[in-house]
């Protein structure tokens, strides 16, 4: 299985990446005009934390191709050895499959409001249906479970800092936009929070 692994890692994030963040955000744009991509680089809560988004999914590339490319290189990241048993990497890969399909699916649900960021410039609709009926944040939720199946399949020291640094990124993140959705929406975001949980 660990022969496997070495392919089905890195073809799952270039899955992910491509179609999770590129080809939703290059529909948005083609559709409306407008760049869905809305960090920058100023001295801003929202923009300090979208560079350590940045260099956080650069961390999991770097895992997964260590991991990939050379086991002798990937001894150094310290491998959970008592975690890597098949019954947890079967529940992560499943995790992965899931996570994915989820977030796709949410981001599909979103339609123009879809936005990498916060936009102050562009009014957004509330997305208030399909898995939005469940989750506040399904696309981040989905997120955490990819981080989740991403420690059970390869457990190391790179791997379990990756998933407590999401989790706590995510976290912020989502207060931030939770804050900015209340401005611009008001009553009808104030409803929709006492309807639905911010994750289930």
């Amino acid at each position: 299985m660990e022969g496997l692994l070495r392919y089905v890692l890195p073809a799952y994030l270039l899955i992910y990446f491509s179609t999770a963040f590129f080809w939703r955000s290059y529909k948005v744009w083609k559709t409306t005009g407008i760049n869905p991509f809305v960090l920058s680089n100023t001295d801003s809560a929202h923009d300090f934390i979208g560079k350590v988004f940045k260099l956080f999914f650069a961390l999991i590339v770097v895992v997964v191709l260590v991991y990939s490319v050379s086991g002798k290189l990937y001894q150094y990241l310290l491998p959970i050895a008592w975690l890597e048993l098949p019954g947890i990497i079967i529940v992560g890969l499943i995790l992965l499959l899931l996570s994915l399909v989820w977030t796709l699916l949410a981001q599909s649900q979103m339609g123009k409001s879809w936005r990498i960021g916060i936009d102050t410039k562009h009014k957004t609709e509330l997305v208030r249906d399909g898995v939005f009926r469940f989750s506040r944040n399904p696309i981040f939720l989905g997120m955490m479970i990819t981080l989740l199946g991403l420690f059970l399949i390869i457990p190391n020291a790179l791997t379990l800092l990756i998933l407590v640094l999401g989790v706590v990124l995510i976290q912020i993140q989502v207060r931030l936009e939770e804050e900015h959705l209340r401005m611009i929406h008001g009553e009808l975001y104030l409803d929709y929070c006492r309807d639905v949980h911010r994750w289930l």
